[in-house]
């Protein structure tokens, strides 16, 4: 919910909105000057209009009306490059603004520890990213510096129109309370009407990416039907949330042409009396229509740009809250060597995901370089845990964890992860080319290096069969390609590289058979170069592990070779092997 009164503008906010455009301060600070000048240079055309009724038409001077034409039309041509210049500078500033701010939204997201990403859907980031940014937009392009032009234009034409006749403005002004009224109305309508769209609007996005991403399970389950309900009664509230803000400028607009209108005709009941008494002369009477026009038209529009400056800021709110989180893990390790030996150790670790619900519970291991450890157990054991701690994805609560002998927060987090390469039951892929998917447009992997990554554990020929090669383009998510083939293409990402420490977190689950023997004899051949760990329910894929951990609930149950733990009795692991052995 946001934190800006109904009534009130945040100063503080405002100013750090305002702040955005610090980097572009020279064409803001032309932005107010235009904004200054526009106002008398906008006000002087019905003068100049008055000026010439009163002093040449009814004169007969033509020498002079030809002089007093060519500056009014010159008048109106500076006015018109003027006001090019003050909208194209505000919009400009407004586009530099939210150009930056997305980049500097999307850097500090992708920075985020991922518990952020456990608990927020997709659709509100994408809506912080996106849709409140380019709102945020509006502060700049039609608000706070528009406002202030508006005002400005608003002070000088009362200002000329009470040294013109004040007897005349005043009467003008009669209708000024239900034009106020009206507009305090409009404003507050409006305003409730654009935060349930903003509300709306986020609630729609996470609903369409949810089921996007979901549209397999949609299908396979046969609920379109269900979803198709759901997503017309989000798609209603917010369509209905647009009609009323619909409704109230429907409204709004006709209420203040009809009080323009009042105000008009009392102008001309009383200017024709003034004109005939002579207390008003017929310039006058000419250019208080003019006037009142360019009076009305920005009291008309102050209260939508006064509640689009109040979505702005909302808006911008939000995008702050985001900015402000400091849920990044801390990296402030000074360690940056160029190879690890790839020597692991968790020594009494303890974590939990919230407070203290314990995922891991006094977790010892020792892995020593180039050795292969297999963790096994059942679901929720914690056996994916241990290497997102491991990778500092999460900070543990207790315990340390060392590589090479060091805390791993003493290494810089980017080398720490350099060295430490993941293959994921769940593969990834991104839009892009196969050559893509696998560097991650790391420019210093070549072509050949992913070629040779490829060969090595028989990937190679799988990739040119596919129409374009390496440069096959691969649909999101790799919904082209098999479950074979997109866990092939990211074991070489992990591969290509070289990294001192390789994961497979149950990598070989959705394999085939045939996949599954090529990517064991690419671990086989390795296991001498770097240490593995290896996450697997199917106990044959681990057999010639150096270690097996053994988890359960959290706790180490069992460690050590495989011929060992299927001896002891009634362990853990050997109750594991004989269910899964039990028909061989």
């Amino acid at each position: 919910m946001s934190n800006i009164s109904p009534n009130t503008i945040d100063i503080q906010l405002l100013k750090r909105v305002l702040a955005l455009a610090r980097p572009y301060r020279l064409v803001f600070a032309l932005c107010a000057v235009l904004a200054v000048v526009l106002a008398p240079v906008s006000t002087a055309r019905p003068w100049l209009i008055q000026h010439i009724v009163d002093y040449y038409i009814f004169r007969f001077d033509m020498n002079g009306l030809t002089r007093m034409t060519l500056l009014l039309i010159a008048l109106l041509v500076l006015e018109a490059v003027l006001r090019y210049f003050f909208i194209y500078a505000t919009r400009w500033l407004g586009q530099m603004v939210v150009r930056d701010l997305r980049v500097r939204v999307f850097d500090h997201v992708v920075r985020l520890r991922l518990s952020y990403f456990d608990r927020t859907p997709i659709g509100t980031v994408t809506t912080r990213t996106i849709n409140d940014i380019e709102t945020l937009n509006t502060v700049f392009s039609q608000g706070a510096i528009t406002i202030v032009a508006d005002l400005l234009t608003l002070v000088a034409v009362l200002g000329v129109m009470l040294w013109t006749s004040w007897q005349l403005t005043l009467i003008c002004l009669t209708t000024m309370p239900l034009l106020i009224v009206a507009t305090w109305i409009f404003k507050e309508k409006v305003k409730v009407a654009y935060q349930k769209v903003r509300n709306q609007i986020a609630r729609l996005n996470a609903f369409l990416q949810e089921r996007i991403s979901g549209m397999r399970i949609v299908q396979i389950f046969n609920a379109e039907a269900q979803e198709m309900r759901k997503f017309r009664q989000i798609n209603r509230s917010y369509t209905q949330a647009n009609l009323n803000s619909i409704l109230y400028y429907a409204i709004f607009f006709p209420v203040v042409e009809i009080i323009s209108a009042a105000s008009l005709g009392l102008m001309v009941w009383w200017g024709a009396r003034g004109v005939l008494d002579a207390q008003v002369t017929l310039g006058a009477l000419v250019a208080f229509p003019l006037y009142l026009n360019m009076m009305f038209r920005p009291m008309r529009m102050l209260a939508d740009r006064f509640n689009q400056l109040q979505m702005g800021l909302v808006a911008a709110e939000r995008v702050f809250k985001l900015l402000d989180r400091r849920e990044q893990v801390s990296n402030i390790g000074q360690l940056m060597p160029q190879h690890l030996r790839g020597e692991v150790d968790f020594l009494h670790v303890w974590f939990a995901y919230n407070d203290e619900e314990w995922v891991l519970r006094d977790v010892s291991f020792h892995i020593d370089p180039g050795q292969t450890m297999a963790i096994v157990g059942a679901t929720g054991s914690g056996k994916t845990t241990i290497i997102s701690i491991l990778n500092r994805f999460y900070e543990i609560q207790k315990g340390r964890i060392l590589i090479d002998g060091k805390p791993v927060t003493h290494y810089d987090l980017w080398t720490l992860r350099r060295h430490i390469a993941v293959v994921l039951q769940d593969v990834f892929l991104f839009s892009g080319t196969v050559l893509e998917n696998i560097t991650l447009m790391d420019q210093r992997i070549s072509r050949e290096q992913v070629v040779a990554a490829a060969k090595m554990i028989g990937a190679h020929e799988f990739i040119m069969r596919l129409p374009g090669g390496y440069d096959h383009v691969v649909m999101e998510r790799g919904a082209t390609l098999s479950m074979g083939q997109r866990q092939l293409i990211s074991f070489v990402r992990a591969l290509v590289f070289d990294p001192a420490i390789l994961i497979l977190d149950e990598a070989t689950s959705s394999i085939d058979p045939e996949s599954e023997a090529v990517i064991q004899y690419a671990i086989e051949r390795l296991i001498d170069k770097r240490t593995s760990i290896v996450i697997a329910h199917r106990l044959s894929t681990i057999r010639h592990a150096d270690n097996i951990l053994v988890l359960h609930k959290g706790q180490v149950k069992e460690f050590g070779p495989h011929d060992e733990l299927v001896r002891l009795e009634n362990g853990y692991y050997r109750c594991l092997y004989e269910l899964q052995f039990a028909d061989m």
